[in-house]
């Protein structure tokens, strides 16, 4: 996660996407097709992966990974001040954590903050895309030991974060399923 000056470079880069103040990350989970899914995920407004969790095999709930992660932990003792992450609806509203309003009463709700919210929250979605086309393992499966597709989806984040660093070209998503799940 963003630490000292670079809190504010990142909630600068936030905001200049979409208006949305004091934003340090977009939280998500994605599911890696393997005998292990993948887990919760943070990314930046650069499309890299900012704080990967992957030890939930099985079907494990969004907020379930985050409740139990060293991130949920950092954010609840203040760690991180008065920035937040952006979440979707599978996410509890916490002070540190907001999802987009489920019942708009006016057209600034609807329009502004959710519009907003969703758009800044979008990062997220699109570095598993990106993930996934430069790793296709990622999206069509891999028969590995438990402890060895844990630890080639942490690489593979490194590396994707090695990519984005570099301007590296996003691939072409040729190879991709249209049925994955992201």
């Amino acid at each position: 996660m963003p630490e000292g000056d670079e809190v504010n470079d990142v909630r600068q880069a936030f905001f200049d996407m979409a208006r949305f103040s004091k934003c340090i990350g977009a939280i998500d989970c994605t599911h890696v097709k393997l005998q292990s899914p993948g887990g919760d995920t943070v990314g930046d407004p650069s499309l890299r992966i900012r704080d990967i969790v992957v030890r939930w095999p099985g079907s494990a709930h969004d907020s379930h990974i985050f409740r139990n992660s060293n991130l949920y932990a950092n954010f609840k003792t203040g760690r991180f001040g008065d920035s937040l992450l952006v979440g979707d609806n599978g996410y509890p509203i916490k002070p540190y954590l907001i999802t987009p309003l489920r019942n708009v009463r006016n057209e600034a709700e609807a329009l502004l903050f959710n519009e907003s919210q969703i758009r800044t929250r979008n990062v997220v979605e699109r570095s598993y895309g990106v993930s996934k086309r430069r790793f296709p393992a990622l999206a069509m499966g891999m028969r590995v030991h438990l402890d060895t597709a844990q630890a080639i989806t942490v690489a593979t984040a490194i590396l994707h974060n090695i990519a984005c660093n570099e301007n590296e070209q996003v691939p072409s998503c040729k190879y991709l399923h249209t049925d994955i799940i992201i």
